[in-house]
């Protein structure tokens, strides 16, 4: 059985039930062991904490409810124990999903693996009288006084207050960051306006993932440039957007540069590192190079693995410092989860210390960027990106090349493409950034389809 994607379980309600919620609580669940269990405003979500608190109290372990609360917050009050979040993120309301975490950091593939089997060999109850116990945690207060109070330290110099004079809008798209970005805005010094910041599991105002298209009323309240920046989440606030005042998106890759090259040049390691994904700009490499740091990739959806992967290969003078990829970030010396918040707070300072928006970006060298999605049949996915490991690098012979995790070319220039099935959808995605791109996608993409059709 397969049950966990690249961000746990999630899918439909008709897949994500009650009856797999208690399986997963019973196989997750161990005697004596203490579980946080939260969940996001999902309409579903209190059937399904229901469920998944039985089973992992019939496994014996004993379960601390957080109620409603962003999944950084779970991952938060998950520290030195285990936590399940009930949340599909940004997907519609008719999903939902299963995320775990084990000492605030998701589980990776081989903890994943034996969920699946314990659920496959139908793990068994313990003995009546070994059956764990609940109760109900306020952490929420905790957490957003943490992320202040980290922030505050990340920015020193500014005092108790680095965000004074910094007025913010913040979408929280009717999910649970309105429990706590505001309020740590605030607190940081800002003048805060929520918009759609009642929590409501049909998300009624806008689609639950954060877009420039589902986002625009949000950029047209925005665009009278009555505030100093706009930020958005999505659901369960793992995600942060950046509008400007003017109401623009600043591109995600940009974000994650300038975050990226701050936390590179006030890190005190010889060795710091950046961790992100293959479908990162290199832009980013560009910033954290001149920050006196370097970057390291790793497969979408396993920011986690790529920080203990280079915390084992590295020694006492390497520091993985940051880890994104785009939309999400991890903030290490905070904790080992992605955080909407954390991020919402972090940028907002950095753009209180650069004055506004446009300076903040300046450093930044943006080319243009596309992503193309090609038709492409499951069945040929294969060998089409067996093909294209000798066809693109052959077409683009000035192009350094890494296969590690897709097909990604390199350029002198620092333009970049990268080539990888979608792990969802019948599709290859092409994603390039270059002061030529039309140029290069089209080339690209020419290769792509021609492997296609041939793989037919």
């Amino acid at each position: 059985m397969t049950l966990f994607g690249t961000a746990g379980i999630r899918g439909p309600v008709e897949q994500i039930t009650p009856s797999l919620a208690l399986s997963v609580g019973q196989a997750v669940g161990e005697p004596g062991e203490t579980v946080v269990v939260g969940r996001d405003g999902r309409e579903t979500g209190p059937a399904l904490a229901a469920a998944m608190e039985a089973g992992l109290e019939s496994a014996g372990a004993d379960v601390c409810r957080l109620g409603q609360v962003p999944t950084p917050t779970l991952a938060f009050a998950s520290r030195g124990r285990t936590g399940v979040m009930l949340t599909a993120s940004h997907n519609p309301p008719t999903d939902n999903g299963i995320k775990l975490f084990a000492d605030g950091v998701e589980f990776d593939r081989a903890a994943e693996q034996r969920i699946e089997g314990a659920i496959d060999a139908d793990s068994s109850q313990s003995a009546w009288d070994q059956w764990g116990r609940s109760n109900d945690l306020e952490i929420l207060e905790s957490y957003r006084t943490a992320v202040a109070a980290y922030v505050r330290d990340q920015f020193d110099e500014f005092g108790e207050s680095p965000l004074t004079g910094l007025s913010i809008a913040v979408d929280c798209g009717n999910g649970v960051g309105a429990l706590a970005t505001p309020q740590v805005l605030d607190d940081l010094g800002a003048t805060v306006v929520g918009v759609n910041a009642t929590v409501d599991g049909h998300f009624p105002a806008r689609e639950s993932k954060p877009t420039p298209e589902t986002l625009s009323s949000f950029s047209g309240f925005l665009a009278d440039g009555s505030f100093d920046l706009g930020l958005a989440h999505d659901g369960d606030a793992d995600r942060l957007v950046v509008l400007g005042p003017d109401g623009n998106v600043i591109h995600e890759d940009t974000i994650l540069a300038v975050v990226a090259a701050h936390y590179t040049a006030t890190s005190d390691a010889d060795d710091p590192v950046v961790v992100t994904t293959p479908n990162a700009s290199a832009r980013i490499d560009e910033r954290v190079r001149g920050a006196g740091g370097r970057v390291e990739r790793v497969r979408l959806g396993a920011l986690h693995e790529g920080i203990a992967r280079e915390r084992a290969a590295g020694d006492e003078f390497t520091e993985v410092v940051f880890a994104a990829e785009p939309w999400k970030h991890i903030h290490t010396a905070f904790g080992g989860w992605i955080d909407g918040v954390t991020s919402a707070a972090v940028v907002a300072a950095l753009v209180a210390a650069a004055g506004d928006t446009d300076a903040l970006r300046d450093p930044v060298t943006e080319r243009p960027y596309r992503k193309v999605s090609v038709e492409c049949p499951d069945q040929r996915k294969s060998d089409v990106m067996a093909a294209l490991e000798s066809e693109l690098p052959a077409a683009f012979s000035e192009a350094t090349v890494d296969t590690d995790y897709g097909i990604r070319l390199e350029f002198d220039d620092a333009s970049w493409l990268l080539v990888r099935p979608s792990g969802t959808e019948p599709y290859v995605r092409l994603y390039a950034e270059s002061e030529a791109v039309d140029e290069l996608v089209a080339e690209a993409q020419a290769i792509i389809e021609t492997a296609i059709a041939d793989a037919a």
